[in-house]
């Protein structure tokens, strides 16, 4: 029997005054109390139930996108004190739970002590007040009746809008819609933060704890003020990554620069598939001349596009190198050759180079350089700095070329503020931390080889070379991709790419794997591990 207890002012009270008028039932049996508010895994009403403890409020680690009460507690899980949101500390966040405001209270503690101060409370301050600052006031008074239960990693939400209510169906989206509600955001995976993201291509070791201190000690500035206009960050750029101020574009990402620079070409373009598809996908499919490697693990080198482009009707060329998602990678030498080839041809050769910080001789096979760019006047080089500098917050991309033409054209495409304060402080003050970078990049070389032999002993993947911060992989049968991305999601908290918007491959057999700090890639290769053959 469900009875229903109305609150004809709920519009001018708050949950303190609707639990007030259920006083008489709350005391005629042990209550389970929780907020209508939640959505939460069905086994947490029995962890809660089948705990011994009479009195147990259920409690999660405090993470970023919680709000409301928070308590903090022993090292037995009693419940020290309450904080309301007005005394809520960013500097003591790491000792505090989040109330997952669901509670299990027996009858004699409803009894004896929570109604009655329940009914005080009430007249001392007044029924716009919640019901947890009575359980405040009794654990004030040194009482441990109160427990609290951690539920580790058990999926909840509290839904108070209609963010809150978006994220909360990414959750616990059904099967068939789970992958589209997490691929579907293109990022801002911090407001899950006990996922791990295998998807999206970031430097695990870089910026280094030096660069971020300096950012957060001039954040409250940054935040404040207005940033500098698009020939100021020209400026920067030009110094950061020594090119001459004229040959280069800073961007709000490279995804900008590439939305201008495609809204620029005229003709067809020339693209190695399977690519990052941010490129073609700004043109239409008539326009667009596509080289697919006739080989397993997706190879190819300068021989096979030239051999492929020479009599294509193409006017740009577009080189990812190293490659996404295959992470084939072509030498600094034979990317000049092609650069040749297609100076001859007349043809735009558009080189994005946003891994190759990620290959070996990295600090060596860059084109950002203001001799190449002159000899090579139809070149263009995009690199995204979210990569291989770990910022991908920052928005922050690059476009070079000695064409001013173009240069220029791109400059008047996008915003005279294009970039925040924080992109602009992190080019400002780069050179400093310069030697951490190089030092991160060669330890990142240690740690995806020992990666690659792990996901090599996985007997379902097989893993192509990679000069990149990812790998590609093929899934054998009887498990396809979406099989295991699925079980990775759901059984481990983990999100990879099974990459479903890939054109040029067989559809629902290859992923594409992030790689992380030697721990977090650890932990992948142990979830992996778990599904047998």
């Amino acid at each position: 029997m469900i009875e229903y207890i109305n609150n004809p002012i709920y519009d001018k009270t708050n949950n303190i005054y609707s639990l007030f008028l259920a006083k008489e039932k709350l005391q005629e049996d042990d209550t389970i109390l929780m907020e209508s508010d939640l959505i939460f895994e069905e086994g947490m009403l029995n962890l809660l139930i089948n705990n011994p403890n009479p009195n147990i409020a259920l409690v999660a680690k405090y993470e970023s996108w919680m709000d409301g009460t928070m308590v903090r507690l022993d090292e037995e899980n009693n419940i020290l004190n309450f904080i309301p949101k007005k005394a809520f500390k960013y500097d003591d966040a790491k000792d505090y739970y989040k109330t997952v405001n669901i509670y299990k209270l027996s009858k004699e503690f409803l009894r004896d002590k929570y109604v009655p101060f329940l009914e005080a409370y009430s007249k001392a301050e007044g029924n716009n007040e919640y019901y947890e600052n009575v359980l405040r006031i009794i654990s004030f008074l040194n009482s441990h009746e109160l427990r609290a239960l951690p539920i580790g990693d058990m999926k909840w939400y509290e839904i108070d809008d209609k963010q809150d209510l978006d994220i909360a169906e990414a959750i616990f989206a059904e099967d068939k819609d789970l992958l589209t509600k997490y691929y579907g955001r293109y990022g801002g995976f911090w407001r899950f933060p006990q996922m791990l993201d295998f998807c999206y291509l970031v430097n695990p070791f870089f910026p280094s704890q030096k660069l971020l201190d300096e950012m957060q000690a001039n954040f409250r500035t940054l935040l404040t003020e207005y940033p500098s206009g698009l020939k100021v960050n020209s400026l920067l750029a030009s110094k950061c990554w020594g090119i001459r101020e004229e040959y280069i574009i800073p961007g709000n990402g490279a995804a900008e620069l590439i939305k201008a620079l495609m809204e620029n070409l005229e003709g067809k373009l020339g693209i190695i598939r399977p690519t990052f598809e941010e490129y073609p996908n700004r043109l239409p499919q008539d326009r667009l001349v596509a080289f697919i490697p006739q080989n397993e693990d997706f190879r190819y080198g300068i021989d096979d596009l030239i051999s492929f482009f020479e009599d294509k009707e193409i006017a740009t060329l577009l080189l990812i190198n190293p490659d996404n998602p295959s992470g084939n990678f072509i030498e600094k030498e034979d990317v000049l050759k092609l650069a040749h080839w297609s100076e001859k041809k007349g043809l735009c050769l558009i080189v994005d180079e946003s891994f190759v910080d990620f290959s070996k001789g990295w600090n060596h096979s860059s084109l950002l350089d203001d001799s190449i760019l002159k000899a090579y006047p139809h070149l263009v080089v995009m690199k995204s700095i979210s990569k291989s500098y770990g910022v991908p917050g920052l928005r922050l991309g690059i476009m070079a070329s000695s064409d001013k033409d173009l240069i220029m054209k791109m400059k008047k495409r996008v915003s005279i503020w294009n970039l925040n304060s924080f992109a602009e402080f992190f080019m400002q003050i780069y050179e400093k931390h310069e030697n951490d970078y190089k030092k991160a990049c060669e330890k990142f070389q240690e740690v995806r080889s020992l990666f690659e032999k792990g996901l090599n002993s996985i007997p379902y993947l097989h893993v192509m070379p990679s000069q990149a911060n990812f790998f590609f992989c093929k899934v054998l049968p009887p498990y396809t991709a979406k099989e295991i991305v699925m079980q990775m999601l759901k059984h481990h908290n983990i999100l990879m790419s099974a990459c479903i918007a890939k054109k040029g491959i067989e559809e629902n057999r290859y992923m594409r794997i992030a790689v992380r700090s030697r721990a977090d890639n650890d932990r992948l290769l142990e979830a992996l591990r778990t599904i047998i053959i």
